[in-house]
């Protein structure tokens, strides 16, 4: 893909330049002034220009990629947005689903996508992107967060926000873990499962049991080259369900189904 370093760092540039220009075309005057408003024009132009060519291969090399692994992009979809209710999700305004390739992983439905929002008005306007993957489940199951250990994370739980503790010191450095239900938490991270979440291809993600569907999300663009590692961490979490948890609700993996659904379609 387009090296997004590039991307981020062309409106920075030009804005530093136009900024440069717009104080010599004060301080010059004459003719000096028109010269300066007509770079500006050329500057911003070319700053959109390039942001259109840089779109346009991102989406070339998303469709190039679905191809390959027999999935199929769909570029977005905005009932996405409303799906989940969890972080990153119903925060900001302006949100928007982009990049979206759906498929199969482990014989489960799946899909990565670039979700953004926007929070702030005027200079104080700031565009949050996000990475985010699903894995559909056989059925629904409680909400189940883990999020990375922090600073941050221990302050709110300092502060009194929940974080369930374990028998593994190792997964309660990593992991900070939400539930209403304790003891569902207790029950799908169970011994093998902490285990498994402190390798290193799991640290460092936010995952998350919502619905039907184990969610991954990090602050960044998407980058299909490493989505492997996240799908399997995730199906990880779906494999390692007890069977009296999911009997629970009403699924029995013993049983031969064929109702596990099929890709996402729009």
């Amino acid at each position: 893909m387009p090296d997004r370093r590039l991307a981020a760092a062309v409106p920075v540039v030009v804005m530093v330049v136009v900024g440069l220009v717009a104080a010599g075309g004060r301080f010059g005057g004459g003719d000096n002034g028109g010269l300066a408003f007509a770079l500006m024009v050329v500057l911003v132009l070319g700053s959109l220009a390039f942001g259109w060519w840089y779109s346009l291969q991102r989406q070339k090399a998303l469709q190039q990629w679905a191809a390959r692994n027999g999935w199929t992009y769909y570029g977005t979809d905005q009932s996405l947005v409303s799906r989940w209710r969890g972080t990153p999700f119903g925060h900001g305004s302006s949100r928007r689903v982009s990049e979206l390739v759906v498929g199969r992983w482990g014989g489960l439905p799946a899909m990565s996508f670039a979700y953004r929002y926007t929070t702030g008005s005027g200079k104080n306007r700031t565009t949050h992107h996000y990475w985010v993957c699903a894995v559909s489940m056989p059925t629904w199951l409680p909400t189940l967060q883990l999020t990375p250990q922090g600073f941050g994370a221990r302050i709110v739980t300092a502060l009194g926000g929940q974080d369930i503790e374990f028998e593994s010191e190792d997964f309660n450095r990593a992991w900070r873990v939400e539930a209403r239900d304790a003891k569902f938490a207790h029950d799908i991270l169970h011994p093998r499962m902490l285990e498994r979440l402190v390798r290193g291809d799991a640290r460092g993600l936010s995952l998350r049991m919502e619905g039907a569907d184990v969610l991954c999300w990090s602050q960044e663009l998407p980058d299909l080259d490493r989505l492997a590692a996240r799908l399997g961490v995730m199906r990880a979490m779906v494999d390692g369900v007890p069977r009296y948890v999911w009997l629970d609700h009403g699924y029995d993996p013993e049983q031969i189904r064929t109702d596990l659904g099929e890709p996402w379609t729009p």
